[in-house]
C-alpha cells in the first residue's frame, strides 16, 4: 500500500446518517468537491469504504 489516496467529496452529507457525517469530517472533507490527500493504509481504506457512496477515490 504505502502510497497516497486522493479523496474527493462528491455528494452532500445532508441526508447521511450521523456516523457517516462524522467519518467524512474525520477524513478532512468539509465542503462539496474538496479534495484531500491521505496515506494509503487500512484505517483510511476502512473509512472510505464506509462512505464510498459520498466520495470519489483515486490512487496517487
Amino acid at each position: 500500500m504505502a502510497g497516497k489516496l486522493k479523496i474527493t467529496l462528491v455528494k452532500s452529507t445532508i441526508g447521511a446518517i450521523p456516523k457517516h457525517r462524522k467519518t467524512v469530517c474525520a477524513l478532512g472533507l468539509r465542503k462539496l468537491n474538496k479534495t484531500v490527500e491521505m496515506p494509503d493504509n487500512e484505517c483510511v481504506r476502512g473509512m472510505v469504504k464506509q462512505v464510498q457512496h459520498l466520495v470519489k477515490v483515486e490512487e496517487i
